[in-house]
């Protein structure tokens, strides 16, 4: 029986500056590198196409190829994690297990499991900070308490990143390191899904972009952002390396990156905003929740021009730029009075870089439930949103071809009644609450 650690990617597809892969090559046990692609998440997804499931296959493939150089390589599982573990237990005598964390719910239950399980034959689970600058509780208020306000959090935030030095964990690839064993991925059929043509974005910092990110970054229409949601997402990129480019690049994407931490602070610390309202007397609202109209938005047949390119671009791509995003969201629990969670449900299915804890908190946000929301009664004015954002028309016409024909839709209902409507619901729900 081999004697091995196991270091187990999820969130961190990449061979550098990975902290639990780091700790795991310090010891003096054989690293066995191991992927699940977990059937409870995967049973989950809709659409057997997935771009995501494509991008991960893709960048294990990748890290397979280069640890194949050193006659080792990515032991792919597909299964339950706790059943894919014991059958582990049975092949090698595995010394420990070295993780990094994740803060989804799920995740905490599934790992609180495979801790337990390794417990009974005294193998230890090592779970590291990978994913975040600071976690749930390294930035507290004076009264040891979670933020629940962005600004006093990054003001922290930003003094306890001067006063320590992140650093990268440096990663050497060696033979004498690694387990030596034959890998054979499973094909995406093995897996239950198939081949995707939705393209990813490049995985290059676009330094040229990133240095006018605060300038051109609400235009749609412009190539003004750096498009890495993904890759923070899956950890092709270290957040790490991210925050150190923003450093010295631009402070607006800086913040862009300290909302990412201030929202998994707030999942971690408030799992109840998965489901409920962060506020919640927020949870009184009573949306009409239209089946007829939830389509519409989801098809992007609103007869609102810029609430339907947002969510063509998203059907189309996987992506949204992030201001038109706020317009969707706001459009529909404001317009529509249809519940955030709708709107965060289709979100998690369509966006490439969908994230639990920053799609959650952005919702919240628009529909006034959350942190640090929009007051419920700032609703977004879609014409005047295109009248700042998109002036020329150029988002619009690439995303809606037949605006201004007859075959675009009339608006499905009217800006000033929807607006007044909304105000009328929720102060009545919170007067009440």
């Amino acid at each position: 029986m081999d004697k091995i650690s196991i270091f187990w990617f999820r969130r961190d597809l990449r061979l550098y500056d990975n902290t639990a892969l780091y700790y795991a090559l310090q010891e003096n046990t054989p690293v066995l590198p191991l992927f699940i692609f977990d059937s409870e998440i995967l049973e989950d997804l809709k659409d057997k196409s997935d771009a995501r499931v494509n991008f991960i296959h893709d960048q294990l493939t990748k890290i397979d190829k280069k640890l194949k150089e050193i006659d080792s390589g990515v032991l792919v599982q597909h299964g339950k994690p706790e059943e894919i573990y014991k059958s582990l237990m049975e092949e090698y005598d595995i010394q420990s297990v070295f993780t990094n964390r994740d803060y989804e719910p799920y995740a905490l239950e599934r790992d609180k499991k495979i801790d337990n399980i390794l417990q009974q034959k005294d193998i230890g689970f090592y779970d590291f900070k990978d994913h975040v600058i600071f976690e749930k509780d390294e930035i507290l208020t004076g009264g040891n308490e979670p933020y629940k306000v962005f600004t006093p959090f990054k003001n922290k935030w930003l003094e306890k990143l001067e006063s320590g030095h992140i650093h990268p964990y440096k990663i050497s690839v060696k033979k004498e390191n690694f387990h030596q064993f034959e890998s054979k991925l499973p094909s995406l059929e093995d897996i239950g899904f198939k081949k995707s043509d939705v393209p990813i974005p490049q995985k290059e910092y676009d330094k040229s972009i990133i240095k006018r990110y605060d300038e051109l970054r609400d235009f749609p229409a412009k190539n003004g952002t750096s498009r890495l949601g993904i890759h923070l997402r899956f950890g092709t990129i270290s957040i790490r390396e991210a925050v150190s480019h923003a450093q010295k690049l631009n402070d607006t994407w800086l913040n862009e990156l300290i909302w990412r931490d201030f929202y998994s602070m707030i999942l971690a610390n408030f799992p109840h905003v998965v489901d409920k309202a962060f506020k919640a007397k927020y949870d009184t609202i009573p949306w009409r929740n239209n089946k007829e109209d939830f389509q519409k938005w989801c098809e992007g047949k609103t007869g609102y021009p810029i609430v339907d390119a947002g969510m063509r671009e998203l059907n189309q791509t996987g992506y949204m730029h992030n201001r038109v995003r706020m317009i969707t969201a706001s459009f529909l629990t404001k317009h529509l009075l249809i519940d955030w969670r709708w709107g965060e449900a289709y979100f998690a299915e369509k966006l490439l870089d969908y994230e639990l804890a920053s799609n959650n908190g952005g919702w919240q946000w628009a529909a006034g439930t959350g942190t640090d929301a929009q007051p419920y009664f700032r609703i977004f004015n879609p014409y005047s949103q295109t009248d700042k954002f998109d002036k020329n028309k150029a988002y619009i016409k690439k995303w809606v071809p037949e605006v201004n024909t007859s075959e675009y839709p009339e608006p499905m209902v009217d800006h000033k009644e929807a607006r007044q409507r909304a105000l009328d619901t929720y102060k009545s729900a919170l007067d009440n609450a």
